[in-house]
């Protein structure tokens, strides 16, 4: 039997994170250069950037990034165009849209959104507001941080380079293995709530949001929607709450808008949170709730805020509330969903499976606020049945 000398026995390799590869697509070479700075110095790795979507598509195949920043307005190919083609090349790639805030690029995002694109970044107005925003600098960063690493982890990881002279026979030595993640905790259901028919529904969502209320609504149906009035918190900023409304509306077919200071609520109507403002509801004793907006400080990094609804819902509606928390960065609408279940509210949330980014309704599920975690094929049904009396 070979004698190893255990000073000399190679110790197990250890393996590296995967780096996250990113593609920059835009037209503006300004905005490139930055881009590409921000993303080299967070400790990303830039394999390219494009001037339009022609190059940026040649360079899928080979570069294979992990997250493409594609921007709608290009010469040759533009963002919308490029879009189908980066995914037919790779299915998995991770593509965040980027535009300047106007209502017509916050309808395109919308689509590239329902075509695949997992999220999308609105742009300063100019390039100087591109140098000098740090709020862009940090949400770009964040995004592809969290949009790389899912898609990286898919990859496995990459192995330590071996240090030239050692030994490449297998290790002897007895060192353990390399830890294995622990499991999540088992997520703990709250009972059902007590069967009480619904007078409001309310939506909470974020990252991976427009695609997942939108399906789950045609799911729920125009008929069974028609019941109650529904009221939507959709981290979003201004101009886009209100092109997300008028998609809501051409595919449910019920009227949908942006909420208003004071407006009644009705059966069958969708009321958006205006993007930049809390919506919430006020009323009392003799006094029909109604809507109210309110600019004050932001609520779990927010604003509008998951929070705020859900609260002032528990308080108007209690046990008569519905509501459901969908895929989203952060854990807003946590401390809400507790005030709502203690009301005697029904919650439900999202699955990580289906979730773009499990952070909200995973954060309700973990706090055991969620009398049930779906995934998002499975919610509309669900919610269908607690709308119509047959989930109880």
């Amino acid at each position: 039997m070979l004698a190893v000398n255990p000073s000399l026995a190679p110790k197990p390799r250890p393996t590296l994170p995967v780096p996250i590869k990113v593609l920059i697509a835009d037209d503006s070479a300004v905005v490139r250069g930055l881009v590409a700075r921000w993303i080299g110095e967070a400790g990303f790795t830039v394999v390219g950037t494009a001037s339009n979507g022609r190059i940026a598509v040649e360079m899928m195949t080979r570069h294979d990034p992990d997250v493409v920043l594609l921007d709608i307005d290009m010469p040759e190919l533009d963002g919308t165009e490029a879009l189908p083609r980066m995914l037919a090349a790779s299915p998995t790639v991770q593509v965040v849209m980027m535009s300047t805030l106007t209502t017509r690029n916050a309808d395109i995002s919308l689509k590239c959104l329902a075509l695949g694109a997992v999220d999308y970044l609105a742009k300063p107005e100019s390039n100087r507001g591109v140098t000098t925003s740090d709020a862009f600098r940090a949400e770009l960063v964040e995004r592809v941080r969290l949009f790389g690493a899912a898609r990286a982890r898919r990859r496995g990881p990459a192995p330590a380079p071996i240090a030239p002279g050692a030994p490449t026979f297998p290790s002897l030595s007895s060192a353990p293995p390399a830890t294995a993640p622990r499991p999540s905790a088992p997520i703990v259901l709250r009972p059902k709530a007590r069967a009480v028919t619904p007078r409001v529904f309310l939506v909470g969502a974020s990252t991976g949001g427009p695609r997942a209320v939108g399906e789950m609504l045609e799911k729920i149906g125009a008929a069974t929607l028609r019941r109650v009035p529904i009221l939507i918190v959709q981290h979003m900023p201004p101009i886009f709450t209100a092109v997300f409304a008028e998609h809501l509306a051409t595919r449910t077919g019920l009227t949908a808008a942006e909420g208003k200071a004071d407006e009644r609520l009705e059966p069958g109507r969708i009321y958006v949170a205006p993007g930049g403002r809390h919506m919430g509801l006020t009323g009392g004793p003799g006094r029909e709730p109604v809507i109210r907006l309110d600019d004050g400080p932001l609520v779990n990094f927010c604003r509008p805020a998951v929070d705020v609804l859900f609260k002032d819902a528990a308080t108007l509606f209690g046990p008569a509330t519905l509501s459901v928390v969908l895929t989203g960065m952060g854990s807003d609408g946590t401390h809400g969903a507790r005030a709502l279940v203690e009301a005697g509210g029904a919650v439900l949330a999202q699955d990580e499976a289906t979730s773009t980014v499990w952070g909200m309704p995973g954060s309700v599920a973990k706090a055991g606020l969620a009398q049930a975690v779906l995934p998002l094929p499975e919610i509309g049904p669900a919610l269908r049945a607690l709308l119509t009396g047959q989930g109880a």
